[in-house]
């Protein structure tokens, strides 16, 4: 999309459901120049659970049932909100989401599927797990299945479609390993209601095969850590309680005002909720009025290009396209092994080639997320100036610290300033912020910003905040006051005021809970979104500088490294979205309380642009002491070392690397994991230099901070320069 023209709808979807899942890959391969999109989910990742009682078998791994939505959502362009909506404010055109600014929309669209009742069962919450939501089932399941050993006793609660297609999955599972488990399914109604004879015929069939119970038309009356008790007085062993059954829709949808159908939004024919056209809704939480119909996911999937027509025609004005439902569809049913049944039309044929029909079916579905286009770059114009390829490259400019000046260029430029000439100016070259004396005691400043790396407004801002306050942090001073930089991307005065709402509600939330305060600042407009912060810091002592490390002190990070990397990776649609997303936490993570832990350190810094390697060396120089690194012990962001190991590097990296040539002495050439200390970070880990005698107390006291700190190397008694061993 053109990012010079600007942004004038809002455009939010809801849940990471089929529907709007295709919908945002049409998006992306069509957009609608203007809109900005917002997806809104709990987690990184949709699961498609057509391919679920496959993946409880063993038939599956589990990244294969998962739908990548930081992927998607990159090639969409929208930004991701990864949290839980509770509420939308009609009057005020808002979704609300728990820790995050309320987000503005012109047309919402809801997908969230829907819940499970069995947390309300007496005992289940404590000693179940409920198929739903898909992560912590898979969680459980495959923790269970991998740890237990002997015959067990398995209990399913809902005796319909899934409930046995999970039976007859754990069972092959678990009978594989050698002991067949014992499976109980137990029902408040009748068995598989609503399946055809013939299919019913054959499920049941295959369960007596297996050797699994089925009780019906009995009441569960509270689940314990050993059985399941039936109204009854009937007790049901059981070491792994699943319930399947008491499907229903989200509470808060409850909540919108919006005429429903026992507690699913009520939809006309262009999957508008009936009582306001600004709303939609598809999935297993719309219920079709028009023409009523069973939950099942193929109708999801055939709503997307009429919600992808409707929603393009919302924004743009236009007319709306009718959505006509089939009649009835095709019933493909697991039969734990690699084999299947059907039911459509009252037939129910069974066998092996039915599995390969099911199977063909869920992973083309699925390779529809997984084969997204890649990203192409802008096209030249057939006359340009000599050199202009090269300036361009081959791959998107990376984002955050990846974006910045290279430390060679940067070091050149700020030779040539004078040496302060103020007696109350004590910076010296190399110092993370202004040292300044302020009466009695010191004060520091600092100033950074971020190209964004996201079009997530909030994430944005709350990494941006804790990057800079990384400097004040890292001279052992507490933080002040806090002026902010905001240049918005060109968009309609309603945008404006509702992103830079998100960006300075975020920012004062995110200093106030450290001590400062934001008091101002300035905005303006430009091509894309860059937030950055100036801040003051206060110490009664002298601040901790990068010039006084001693022979013998050990170095210590408080985070793991890999974020330029990760986050080069997400701009190319190249990395793991739950790895992005974990990535995400730990750039958010306050070093507060690190500062603290460390504030004895004879030197310290803040891992940032120059990467590890490159904040080592300013160290290294300033206190006239060589060090040396043992690779293996520095930590690593999940999935940084695959990506490196496929080739990916940060736009920053190269100048990185170049900068300390002839500086970093290794016997590791062409090691990924190597080159990961010349990765640059984004609000990354502080970096100490500790007398021996306390290394071990701070680390311990950071780990139990919650920090994911190592020891990575120690300083020598030699000239300045870096080893890698």
């Amino acid at each position: 999309m053109d990012s010079s023209l600007p942004l004038t709808r809002d455009l939010v979807f809801i849940g990471g459901g089929h529907a709007h899942a295709l919908v945002l890959r049409k998006w992306g391969m069509n957009p609608l120049p203007g809109v900005q999109v917002t997806l809104i989910n709990p987690g990184p990742t949709a699961p498609y659970t057509g391919m679920l009682p496959g993946y409880i078998a063993g038939h599956y791994p589990r990244h294969a049932l998962e739908i990548d939505l930081v992927k998607l959502a990159r090639f969409a362009g929208a930004r991701l909100v990864l949290g839980a909506a509770s509420g939308i404010d009609r009057a005020a055109q808002t979704v609300q989401v728990p820790g995050h600014p309320d987000l503005r929309y012109d047309a919402v669209s809801i997908d969230v599927g829907i819940t499970s009742d069995m947390p309300r069962l007496p005992g289940f919450a404590e000693h179940g797990i409920a198929a739903k939501p898909l992560g912590d089932f898979a969680r459980a399941w495959e923790t269970f299945a991998a740890t237990t050993t002997g015959q067990v006793d398995l209990c399913v609660i809902g005796a319909g479609v899934a409930g046995v297609e999970l039976a007859l999955a754990m069972h092959h599972r678990l009978a594989g390993k050698g002991a067949p488990p014992r499976v109980t399914i137990v029902d408040r109604g009748e068995a598989l209601a609503g399946l055809s004879p013939p299919a019913r015929m054959v499920l049941f069939e295959r369960l007596r095969a297996a050797d699994i119970r089925v009780l019906g038309n009995v009441a569960v009356q509270h689940v314990t850590a050993t059985g399941v008790h039936l109204e009854d007085g009937r007790i049901l062993a059981s070491d792994f309680t699943l319930g399947a059954a008491g499907a229903r829709p989200h509470d808060w949808l409850g909540d919108l005002g919006l005429e429903q159908e026992s507690g699913y939004l009520n939809v006309n024919k262009y999957l508008q909720t009936t009582s306001d056209p600004k709303v939609y809704a598809v999935g297993d939480c719309a219920h079709m009025g028009f023409a009523p119909r069973p939950k099942a996911g193929v109708y999801a999937v055939r709503q997307a290009p009429v919600l992808f027509d409707n929603l393009r025609a919302d924004m743009a004005g236009g007319r709306l396209r009718a959505f006509a439902p089939q009649k009835d569809f095709l019933k493909l049913i697991s039969l734990g092994a690699r084999s299947a049944t059907a039911d459509v039309y009252g037939t129910g044929p069974t066998g092996a080639w039915l599995w390969r029909l099911k199977d063909h079916i869920d992973r083309t579905f699925m390779d529809k997320f997984t084969t997204l286009p890649a990203m192409p770059m802008p096209k030249l114009p057939a006359a340009h100036a000599k050199g202009m390829e090269r300036a361009i490259g081959v791959t998107p400019p990376c984002g955050g610290c990846g974006s910045k000046v290279g430390g060679d260029v940067l070091a050149k430029t700020l030779a040539d300033l004078p040496a302060p000439a103020r007696a109350d100016v004590a910076s010296r070259p190399g110092d993370d912020a202004a040292i300044l004396r302020h009466g009695a005691g010191w004060q520091v400043m600092t100033t950074d910003h971020l190209r964004a790396f996201t079009l997530d407004p909030v994430t944005q801002t709350r990494i941006t905040a804790i990057h800079a306050l990384g400097d004040i942090w890292a001279m052992g001073a507490a933080p002040q006051a806090v002026t902010a930089t905001v240049i918005l991307p060109r968009m309609v005065d309603a945008l404006q005021a509702a992103m830079l709402s998100e960006i300075m509600q975020t920012a004062s939330a995110v200093f106030r809970a450290e001590g400062a305060d934001l008091v101002g600042g300035h905005s303006s407009i430009g091509a894309e979104l860059t937030v950055g912060f100036t801040i003051t810091g206060l110490s009664d002592t002298a601040p901790v500088t990068v010039g006084g490390a001693l022979p013998g002190d050990v170095v210590i990070v408080t985070k793991p490294i890999g974020s330029g990397t990760l986050l080069a990776g997400e701009m190319r649609m190249r990395a793991n979205g739950a790895d992005v997303a974990a990535a995400y936490t730990l750039m958010a993570q306050s070093q507060s309380k690190a500062a603290r832990i460390l504030s004895k350190a004879h030197a310290m810094t803040d891992v940032t642009g120059f990467g590890l390697a490159g904040h080592l060396w300013n160290i290294c120089q300033t206190s006239g002491v060589a060090a040396t690194i043992t690779l293996s012990d520095v930590p690593v962001m999940n999935g940084a070392l695959d990506l490196a190991n496929s080739g990916l590097r940060s736009s920053l990296f190269a100048a990185n690397r170049a900068a300390l040539a002839g500086v970093v002495q290794s016997s590791l050439a062409q090691d990924a994991r190597a080159d990961l200390l010349f990765d640059p970070q984004t609000a990354g880990g502080l970096l100490a230099c500790v007398a021996p005698q306390e290394a071990d107390a701070c680390l311990a006291a950071l780990k139990a901070a919650g920090y994911q700190a190592a020891r990575v190397g120690v300083l020598q008694s030699a000239p300045p320069g870096i080893s890698i061993s």
